[in-house]
């Protein structure tokens, strides 16, 4: 995520952009979708994410459809509770995206084989 701030609109876009470079991340996905539904939160915001089938497209308004496009994610479900703050609601989309594992990440992280994930 990336913030700019001028007086000339273009000026705040390019800011904006050289500020957002400075902090990629990687996103876990699962063919499209997310790997498991997920809270996010900041200041008033609540954002909650949902992997959905394929096909379903992105459910989403205004700053989180931004964000989750930008991201690569095609088929997933929001919502947005709280504060309607364009700049929380991204913060908050970003904490939930930032908080997604992958199925391997636990597995290992649990010290179990991939199928004890799934099958339990």
């Amino acid at each position: 995520q990336g913030l700019g701030k001028s007086k000339e609109v273009a000026d705040a876009i390019s800011k904006a952009v050289e500020d957002a470079k400075k902090n990629l991340v990687r996103i876990p996905l699962n063919k499209g979708t997310l790997p498991h539904e997920q809270k996010g939160k900041y200041g008033g915001a609540r954002v909650m994410l949902l992997p959905a089938a394929a096909g379903t497209g992105v459910i989403a308004g205004g700053a989180i459809r931004a964000v989750l496009e930008s991201v690569g994610v095609h088929d997933v479900l929001s919502k947005n509770q709280g504060s309607s703050n364009p700049h929380n609601v991204v913060k908050a989309t970003f904490d939930a995206l930032l908080k997604l594992r992958s199925a391997q990440t636990v597995a290992k992280q649990r010290g179990i084989s991939l199928e004890k994930v799934f099958k339990g």
